[in-house]
């Protein structure tokens, strides 16, 4: 028996996932996602662009940027001159990577060949307009031997739809340092996927920020490709009211030799919602891999609520693996600590939900962008 389809479908042209299928089962965009977005491209008014522009957590440091309006590239305030492409082809078939290419997603291609002095910024900008969708996908390829630090923020305003992709290729012996800051609208959806793929001896040091949107799910998929490679993948969530992120990762060892580390910092207050997903494979042949994941809820009401599913695949004998997820309030012997100090409720209370958040935000290794995106949590919580 086929299910009719939703307004929301009809309008973007695809079926929504929904609970029946395993991986969704805790996002439910058919049930979420109710208006009709239209889909088609606007013009921006140039000073929403730069009202929103100068609002980015990270306005303040230094970087070469590559400004991204409703979908589309802004020569004109963008800092560097890339290669735009339509029609890339999704190197993974998930959900939403298909969603994408019905929106007839468009992006760029940013090959980095050399030992980048600077940041990278491509930094999405959506303006108020009619509730629509749209979607990029990005290809970024780090050269063998090469190293960059890339940032991708997403600033948004009103009620919009949007797929961000992005195809992730270290060759051998790259580094690549990547950010993403998530702190749109929130009345906005935002779906990401994420599909990297390392070579051998590659470092990758990859965090996620998300404080934005009203619904939120990003998959990444992380896949080893040669030996001795090292990947760091960490995130925090900074979430109120009835916001609701999901957080799907898939860690691929398919060769011998590799380290992985996945730590989630999740803060939530009010109705909020955050799941965390996590799946290490362990190949046959991957030998001495050492691969672990943690996830760890602040709940700030009672009303907040978290749920975690860690997973292990392990075909191969010589491992180290291992996974972990905690959940509570905040520890009130700290708490009660803190108030014999002499330090007021609030700011005990802020201290130590910044304590808790900074081992993510630590993980990023730029002291700049480290220290704006520390900030900007402190004053989410103030």
């Amino acid at each position: 028996m086929m299910v009719p389809k939703t307004a929301a479908e009809e309008a973007l042209g695809f079926a929504l996932p929904h609970r029946r299928m395993e991986e969704w089962k805790w996002t439910d965009l058919r049930r979420m996602v109710a208006t009709p977005y239209v889909k088609h491209q606007v013009t921006a008014k140039p000073a929403d662009i730069d009202r929103l522009l100068a609002s980015s957590p990270l306005a303040a440091v230094k970087a070469q940027r590559i400004v991204v309006v409703n979908g589309v590239v802004d020569a004109k305030r963008s800092q560097m001159a890339v290669v735009e492409n339509t029609g890339l082809v999704a190197t993974s078939n998930d959900e939403i990577s298909m969603m994408a290419r019905t929106l007839e997603a468009r992006g760029i291609t940013l090959t980095l060949d050399g030992n980048a002095d600077r940041p990278i910024e491509i930094i999405h900008i959506v303006t108020e307009e009619a509730p629509r969708a749209y979607a990029v996908h990005h290809r970024l390829e780090v050269a063998p031997g090469a190293s960059a630090t890339v940032i991708e923020t997403f600033l948004g305003e009103g009620e919009y739809f949007q797929i961000a992709n992005h195809d992730v290729v270290l060759g051998d012996g790259a580094r690549l340092d990547r950010v993403k800051v998530q702190c749109e609208s929130v009345k906005a959806t935002h779906l990401g996927h994420a599909n990297v793929t390392m070579g051998a001896k590659a470092v990758l040091r990859d965090f996620t920020l998300t404080a934005g949107a009203a619904i939120n799910r990003q998959n990444g998929t992380y896949t080893f490709g040669g030996e001795g490679t090292d990947a760091r993948i960490s995130g925090a969530y900074l979430l109120s009211g009835k916001q609701h992120a999901d957080t799907r990762l898939i860690v691929d060892h398919a060769v011998p030799h590799c380290t992985s580390r996945e730590l989630f910092k999740v803060v939530m207050d009010g109705h909020a919602r955050g799941i965390f997903q996590g799946k290490v494979i362990v190949r046959p042949h991957a030998q001495k891999t050492d691969g672990k994941q943690s996830s760890h809820a602040l709940l700030l009401s009672e009303t907040a609520e978290f749920d975690a599913k860690p997973e292990l695949e392990i075909y191969a004998d010589d491992v180290v693996c291992g996974h972990g997820a905690t959940s509570g309030d905040l520890n009130h012997d700290h708490l009660f600590y803190l108030r014999s100090r002499g330090i007021s409720e609030a700011e005990a209370r802020t201290l130590l939900i910044q304590a808790f958040v900074t081992e993510a935000i630590e993980t990023v290794e730029n002291e700049a962008i480290r220290d704006a995106l520390a900030a900007y949590a402190e004053g989410l919580r103030r």
